[in-house]
């Protein structure tokens, strides 16, 4: 049974930088597909970014050039290097990790981006 759990949340100015983790308890299999999705409140849970256990990263539009994901596989920990930060980055950033399908949840960081 996979466990995931965030940390680095938190409050930043707009412009600034955050860089929230992800670890993970349990077997990692090399199928696995780990990412970040973040909500609003009253809105959809939206994709930000996700990473193969290769390697392969996807992005949001609304994130590329300021956010990077990665991942340290031995260390079961993934990363999201937030830059340039906005006021509209402001959400609850969830951890997911996706096996054949099914789906894990970490409990969520929240992050404002506020001056």
């Amino acid at each position: 049974q996979v466990q995931l759990v965030e940390s680095g949340g938190g409050l930043v100015q707009p412009g600034g930088s955050l860089k929230p983790s992800c670890t993970a308890s349990g077997t990692i299999l090399s199928i696995d597909v780990m990412g970040w999705y973040r909500q609003v409140q009253g809105k959809e849970r939206e994709l930000v970014a996700t990473i193969t256990s290769g390697g392969t990263t996807n992005y949001a539009d609304s994130v590329k050039g300021r956010f990077t994901i990665s991942r340290d596989n031995a260390k079961k920990t993934m990363y999201l290097q937030m830059n340039s930060l906005k006021p509209e980055d402001t959400a609850v950033y969830y951890c997911n990790l996706r096996r054949r399908g099914a789906n894990v949840w970490g409990q969520g960081t929240q992050v404002t981006v506020s001056s």
